[in-house]
């Protein structure tokens, strides 16, 4: 469980780490299941497999610049990563994050980032790219399965832009991979727009909030940055379909209603208070 001082920092801040939540063996079966299914070697599929930076399917050409390997909706494809979203340490905490008692995946996404090509993480928020779920209560639970460092291309945060809204039409990148606001205007006064880096050790797991504002850097290391997040929905997250989204040929329910089904599996429930 996290404690009152990480609760108050994820407040503030809209980010906070957890624990080394997973082993060496545990984090080894999670890798080798991504490669089979990076190689399509799997008999289930995942939702993507793709290059982000160039929008197409992924193929297994490693060495383009600036890749960026997405892979959405692992838990369809694997079953480790399944169990993996139903950890009770996680689902516990971001229910604590969420003030929920009941969490449901929305979906999931491995971003790799191969040795010395690995390309940068885009300035963004989450929610903005899921404007068919609402409201942004979402929280996401991003384990590493290497070390996430700067060299490698870490995940950078800017603490308390959780709270500033939906900016996402107006951020872009710098030339150093920072965050640049194109309408300064309408930001809060005061607020600060500095990120922070945000490292994160092989099996350790990090929150985020879904309208914090993060990117990443390239991986110019000759490290691989490999990680899973989970993107958990707390429980009265409702279908709006408002936009589009690679889930929604997926969502079974009618506009405004819950967004349940099988697609969206629960993996959390507060046990009731044993009864003295």
């Amino acid at each position: 469980m996290l404690t009152a001082q990480q609760l108050k920092e994820f407040e503030e801040n809209g980010f906070v780490k957890g624990d080394v939540i997973l082993n060496d063996e545990e984090v080894e079966l999670l890798r080798e299941q991504l490669d089979l299914v990076m190689a399509g070697k799997t008999v289930k599929k995942p939702v993507l497999n793709r290059d982000m930076k160039d929008n197409s399917e992924f193929a297994m050409k490693m060495a383009k610049k600036d890749t960026v390997v997405q892979i959405v909706n692992m838990w369809m494809a694997s079953e480790a990563y399944l169990t993996h979203a139903a950890n009770e340490t996680l689902c516990e905490e971001v229910a604590q994050l969420c003030n929920t008692d009941i969490l449901r995946i929305w979906h999931d996404q491995v971003q790799y980032k191969p040795p010395v090509v690995g390309g940068p993480g885009d300035w963004h928020q989450d929610h903005p790219a899921w404007p068919i779920i609402q409201p942004a209560d979402l929280v996401s639970a991003w384990v590493a399965f290497d070390d996430a460092t700067i060299e490698n291309g870490c995940m950078w945060m800017v603490p308390g832009s959780h709270k500033w809204g939906d900016h996402q039409q107006y951020l872009q990148n710098t030339a150093d991979y920072k965050p640049h606001h194109t309408k300064p205007e309408v930001l809060p006064e005061g607020a600060n727009i500095e990120p922070v880096p945000f490292e994160i050790k092989k099996g350790q797991v990090g929150y985020h909030h879904c309208l914090t504002w993060h990117g990443s850097g390239p991986n110019t290391s000759q490290r691989k940055r490999r990680a899973i997040a989970v993107h958990y929905m707390p429980g009265h997250v409702r279908y709006e379909p408002t936009g589009s989204h690679p889930m929604e040929p997926f969502v079974t329910v009618k506009p405004g209603e819950i967004l349940t089904g099988d697609d969206f599996p629960v993996v959390y429930r507060k046990k009731p208070a044993v009864q003295l």
